[in-house]
């Protein structure tokens, strides 16, 4: 909603300030020096990046118009089955969660956490290193490596597809300068016109230059920071079960898991100690 707020903004202002100044729409109305430079971007955009990154474009690109994924009851939930797991877990033992990860999609325990659950990557990402858990991995260190080098995974195929959006948007000026280039050639073809058709001939050849810089700078550029943005604060919830499950594994009481699983949340995001309290208190038992 802001990606598109900001860029009416642009476009207005831009236009606006330019009619203010008395100028006319007329000679910016260019249409194939548009696809000149949008059309030469997207080729450049799919023989930069590999067949990953094409096919999660779309996603990323919905991904920064909506903004982050995950707010501040989405965090409660995620403590809330976070706690229920723990305490499961030190009262019968981890193998007693064994039903719940072998097949969460039937278990009444995830089943009681519906956004949880329906979230394929958060859910399959928790399961794992329960899973592992249960196979006997206790060692907090060794764990902590592993979820690094997962997460960090990640959040590199993020950057991945964020720079690829970056390099688009840092590619439309020099691209906005080969469209203005071949205005100016088709312009040469027609040297002998009076100076009122040479005149509008060489304004739609600059009109080349004019998009270029706006695409990257008003448009494509943001949407990349952006971009970076919203798969940051959405990284937060791999980054609270993380936090989470290595206090478990550490030892701690559930109440002190997730604690420690809150402490890592963005303010905006974070529920309070005592909203966490009262959560947990009204989780009926497995």
């Amino acid at each position: 909603m802001f990606v598109i707020i900001g860029w009416v903004v642009v476009t207005a202002c831009v236009i606006g300030g330019y009619m203010a100044m008395g100028g006319k729409l007329g000679p910016l109305w260019q249409p194939f020096e548009l696809v000149i430079i949008g059309g030469a971007g997207v080729g450049a955009y799919i023989v930069a990046n590999p067949k990953f990154v094409l096919g999660k474009s779309g996603y990323a690109f919905k991904a920064a118009l909506r903004g982050p994924k995950y707010n501040k009851e989405d965090y409660l939930e995620l403590l809330s089955v976070m706690y229920a797991i723990f305490r499961l877990a030190k009262t019968k033992g981890m193998l007693a969660l064994e039903q719940h990860i072998e097949r969460p999609k039937e278990s009444n325990l995830f089943q009681a956490f519906p956004k949880f659950s329906g979230d394929h990557h958060a859910l399959e990402f928790l399961c794992d290193y329960l899973r592992m858990m249960t196979l006997g991995t206790d060692n907090p260190h060794e764990l902590a490596d592993l979820l690094d080098e997962e997460l960090e995974t990640h959040h590199a195929e993020d950057a991945q597809i964020q720079g690829a959006y970056q390099t688009m948007g840092d590619g439309f000026p020099a691209l906005g300068i080969v469209a203005a280039v071949l205005g100016i050639i088709k312009t040469m073809g027609s040297i002998t016109e009076p100076p009122e058709v040479l005149g509008k001939l060489i304004g739609g050849a600059l009109v080349g230059t004019f998009l270029g810089i706006l695409l990257s700078y008003g448009y494509v550029a943001p949407l990349a920071v952006n971009m970076g943005n919203v798969f940051a604060a959405d990284s937060k919830y791999m980054g609270c079960i993380k936090t989470g499950l290595l206090a478990h594994v550490s030892g701690y009481a559930p109440a002190v898991s997730i604690e420690f699983a809150r402490k890592t949340l963005m303010s905006k995001d974070r529920p309070s100690f005592f909203e966490v309290e009262e959560a947990v208190a009204a989780l009926p038992a497995v």
